[in-house]
């Protein structure tokens, strides 16, 4: 397995513990979850040179961001 799939599969599921805690409503751990999500995928963006992956993940980094400082 190349590096780029372990990385893919860890964001992946990482990303679903924090889908997980939002609907338990675990605050904020669930954002902590999200973050690392948004990271790992950013990282699989540049190791693919995949443009729009970074773009998505740029922005849901600003916006999750955004909204727990806000809140």
């Amino acid at each position: 397995m190349k590096t780029v799939d372990i990385v893919k599969w860890i964001a992946t599921a990482i990303q679903l513990v924090g889908y997980g805690l939002t609907g338990l409503n675990i605050v904020p751990w669930n954002v902590f979850f999200f973050i690392i999500g948004i990271l790992l995928w950013f990282a699989v963006g540049v190791m693919w040179k995949d443009r729009a992956i970074m773009l998505v993940h740029v922005g849901a980094f600003i916006s999750l961001t955004a909204g727990y400082l806000n809140s």
